[in-house]
Parts: structure tokens; sequence; C-alpha cells
């Protein structure tokens, strides 16, 4: 069992920056792949990053180049630092985990899920 418990969220003007964190529970953190979703207001959940144990990123397109996905195994964390933001990047971000290395983008492949922080970036 993993428990996730993301922190970081808040508002930020447009072009500015949030990081945030997910701490995780439980032993075997370092054999998960982490990843990073997003939901906003009347749209579905949608995938934004995601970091395998062998600390391979990948990123959705609209985000490479301006998000960072980063882990911390030692201390069970993993981070997504959000560097000029828009207000199109405003949702609930969620930390996810799963044990598998594939289908990183696909939500029902992740088991764990935190409870979300909201990220609103103002124009």
């Amino acid at each position: 069992q993993v428990q996730l418990v993301e922190s970081g969220g808040g508002l930020v003007q447009a072009g500015g920056s949030l990081r945030l964190s997910c701490a995780a529970s439980g032993r075997t953190f370092s054999t998960y792949t982490m990843g990073w979703f997003r939901q906003a207001p009347g749209k579905e959940r949608e995938w934004v990053a995601a970091i395998t144990s062998s600390r391979i990123a990948y990123y959705l397109v609209s985000v490479k180049g301006r998000f960072t996905i980063s882990r911390d195994n030692a201390k069970n964390t993993v981070s997504l630092q959000m560097n000029s933001l828009k207000p199109e990047d405003t949702a609930v971000y969620y930390c996810a985990a799963k044990t598998s290395q594939d289908g990183i983008s696909n939500s029902d492949e992740y088991t764990y899920w935190g409870q979300g922080t909201q990220v609103t970036v103002s124009s």
C-alpha cells in the first residue's frame, strides 16, 4: 500500500513558477513509476509527466521545456517544477504511482493516487 500526499499548489501569475511535491509512504517507492496528472474544471483528467524507476522522464508535449519532473528516492518524494506557467495550466494536479514502466500516460494503469493540489494561473 502506498499513500501519496501532494503539496505546493497555489495562485501564481502567468509566467511564474510553482513547485509541486508528492510525499509517498512505503518501502518500495524507488521501484514505482511516478506520474503527475491534472484535471481542469469540466475537462477529463490529463497526464502531464512521469518518471520511471530508472529516472527516465516523459512529458506532455504542451509542458515539455517548461515542466521538470524529478524524484528523490531517499526522501520518497517526487516533484514537478513548473515554469513559465500559463492560464491553461490551471487545474487540480494529482500525483500517482504504478508498478510497471509501460502505459505511463494512461491513468487507468496507476494504482495509487493523491488527493490533489490546486494550481491557479492568472492572466
